[in-house]
């Protein structure tokens, strides 16, 4: 099977929107920090996303406010405008064992960063391996699309990620934007490249300008 490289938005926009059906825990205290941890160090391969506040005023910007790590059927939302980047956390992006699959990747480090300095490996982004199977689109949105067949749902993206609660619509979204990251490198490794590239035995440590 070869996928077509690009797909136009009218497409995209009729498709079915997919949708994350498993339980979504909100993290925002420190022990719901450690008990999330322990339960994510027992996996290989986690999806990875993040979400902060939209600005709408020139030169005024917000710190990252979610941080999403799922498995296949629970993903967690760390509320970092809540609780601390901890070192379990860091523990669990700078571990070389367990996999982190996302899109746009390098942005999202950068904005953890602006938190707290660590080392990150073992890190899959999307963007740079969707071309060894041909695909040129680089949206996530876009890349569920031309891979799985189903459209990802953006309109909670520019929605308030520091509210006092978050909206059943917001969790759903930071969810499925975690969660399909690893739905879409799993098909992807069903089909044979039709390029080499860097990713090694489903792994790749991500390199990022600080």
């Amino acid at each position: 099977m070869s996928y077509q490289p690009t797909i136009d938005n009218d497409t995209v926009a009729a498709m079915e929107a997919i949708r994350f059906g498993g339980e979504i825990v909100v993290v925002d205290s420190d022990e719901r920090v450690e008990q999330a941890c322990r339960e994510l160090a027992r996996h290989d391969i986690i999806g990875f996303d993040t979400e902060t506040r939209p600005s709408f005023k020139v030169g005024v910007s917000h710190k990252v406010s979610l941080l999403q790590l799922s498995t296949a059927d629970r993903c967690y939302l760390f509320r970092l405008n809540r609780v601390r980047l901890s070192n379990q956390i860091l523990k669990i992006l700078g571990s070389r064992r367990i996999v982190k699959v996302g899109a746009d990747v390098a942005g999202d480090i950068r904005s953890l960063h602006a938190l707290r300095d660590f080392k990150e490996q073992s890190f899959i982004d999307l963007q740079h391996e969707a071309p060894r199977w041909g695909i040129a689109d680089k949206s996530l949105r876009k890349l569920s699309a031309i891979v799985l067949g189903k459209r990802v749902s953006k309109a909670q993206r520019l929605s308030n990620w520091e509210a006092g609660t978050l909206t059943p619509q917001q969790l759903e979204y930071a969810a499925t934007d975690a969660w399909v990251c690893i739905k879409i490198w799993e098909a992807l490794q069903q089909q044979t490249p039709t390029t080499e590239g860097a990713a090694t035995e489903g792994a790749a440590t991500l390199k990022t300008t600080k």
